[in-house]
């Protein structure tokens, strides 16, 4: 992918993720997730924005080139990834929120304790069962749920703290973002999640009817007591 496809306002931008590869190599191996949801952040103009009031030591990556890793630390437990977007010193990002594992799945369940899809065959032997094909029970997709999600989505590409600053678009670089199959339909948009300020902007973007879409939660406001 090259620099200056990201270096574009962060709307135009942010619907263009979709469907690209994000790949992440580490000691393990490799987990590799073509992104299905994604949402736009305008710094400056944003107040959803973590960039709205200006530069800090958390945020400073985000004032930098396009085509870095911005990662941060939430609700004291969680990790999630931004790619900064847009022209250098203008601090807009793209929250990466939800994708598909296309490579390292057995390392992506592992890492997210989660066991590989079984085959369930109902008890035939039990009084009053007939003898007949293997039934199955109804279809389920784990494996949907291992990136669906933007914490998720870090914990299955292995992605915490030591990725914040990383370049995406260096050659040999342990987190790598690629064109992959990219997506050319309309894309679906809606309010971004669980925001306070600005939650009405459009400014979620997903792969309509992709099951690793993650679902609409909108903020809750804490309840004091």
């Amino acid at each position: 992918m090259r620099r200056s496809l990201l270096a574009g306002p962060v709307l135009e931008v942010a619907p263009r993720l979709l469907g690209t590869v994000l790949t992440s190599t580490t000691p393990e191996g490799t987990v590799a997730v073509r992104l299905t949801e994604v949402e736009a952040y305008d710094g400056p103009n944003d107040p959803g924005s973590h960039a709205y009031r200006g530069q800090t030591p958390r945020n400073a990556v985000m004032f930098g080139p396009p085509g870095f890793l911005y990662v941060y630390f939430t609700y004291g437990m969680h990790f999630c990834m931004n790619v900064v977007v847009g022209p250098d010193e203008k601090p807009s990002a793209v929250l990466l929120r939800a994708g598909e594992v296309i490579e390292g799945l057995e390392l992506a369940r592992l890492r997210r304790n989660q066991p590989a899809p079984q085959k369930v065959a109902f008890n035939q032997s039990a009084p009053g069962v007939r003898p007949g094909p293997v039934a199955k029970r109804p279809p389920t997709n784990p494996d949907r749920d291992l990136a669906r999600g933007p914490a998720r989505l870090c914990v299955a590409l292995g992605i915490g703290r030591e990725g914040n600053g990383t370049d995406l678009l260096a050659k040999n670089s342990p987190i790598e973002l690629r064109d992959g199959p990219g997506f050319t339909g309309e894309p679906a948009t809606g309010p971004r999640v669980g925001l306070r300020e600005a939650a009405d902007r459009p400014w979620r973007f997903w792969i309509p009817n992709d099951p690793t879409v993650s679902p609409y939660r909108p903020h809750v406001p804490k309840k004091r007591s």
